[in-house]
């Protein structure tokens, strides 16, 4: 959920809570009922499966979120190679996904192994977090950060029907309003997440089944 969205929720006290599962699950991981939610987690690791935090160096703040239990499949169908992939020599299932778990099994989510960028001078930067800022400025369907020549840069598929019934459609307006979404979203973050530019994007992302944006689609875009 959207960082603001559940602070919100939670400074007005609506029940609500947020669970973390996979298809190769079955497909939960982690849950709790909302009276025993804690903010800002995804739940807690389900009574029939295990979790871990694997780090390849055991001074990381983050590792691999990595679970077994009799609800994790056995293997991909007809695919050896994708499920050799897919687990551990010990027999735990790699998620992909980059977080920390309490003493409690509350698992907090940072992001994907695969999308997270370190920068130049050695910060872990998720590019998930400063989109989601970034998708909540004016006039932004959906956000993209991706790293180019050591500089972030964000792809954004404006919200052109909304600028379109405000009469803002012009170039020069529509980078105005972006000019001033950058300045805002580098005021929310790190100085080492700082996005160096808004790139705008004409259609919508392409995304998986499961609507996540297909990243590895648009890691040359920003080049140009």
């Amino acid at each position: 959920m959207n960082p603001e969205v559940e602070e919100f929720f939670a400074r007005i006290k609506f029940p609500f809570t947020i669970r973390y599962g996979m298809t190769e699950c079955a497909p939960l991981i982690s849950y709790a009922p909302w009276n025993e939610f804690i903010p800002t987690s995804s739940g807690k690791i389900l009574d029939i499966m295990e979790g871990r935090i694997y780090k390849e160096n055991p001074n990381d703040s983050l590792g691999e979120i990595q679970v077994r239990g009799e609800n994790v499949m056995v293997g991909y169908y007809k695919n050896p190679e994708a499920t050799r992939d897919a687990f551990t020599k010990d027999g735990w299932l790699r998620t992909g996904d980059l977080g920390t778990m309490d003493a409690d099994g509350n698992v907090f989510i940072r992001g994907r192994i695969k999308s997270m960028i370190l920068s130049s001078s050695g910060q872990n930067i998720f590019p998930e977090e400063i989109e989601a800022k970034l998708n909540n400025l004016p006039f932004i369907l959906e956000s993209l950060v991706i790293e180019r020549n050591k500089k972030l840069v964000a792809l954004v598929y404006p919200d052109y029907e909304a600028l379109d019934s405000l009469g803002l459609n012009q170039e020069a307006e529509l980078n105005t309003i972006m000019g001033e979404n950058l300045k805002n979203l580098n005021k929310a973050v790190a100085a080492y997440e700082k996005v160096s530019k808004i790139q705008l994007y004409p259609n919508e992302f392409e995304k998986t089944p499961k609507r996540s944006i297909k990243r590895y689609l648009y890691n040359s875009i920003a080049e140009n």
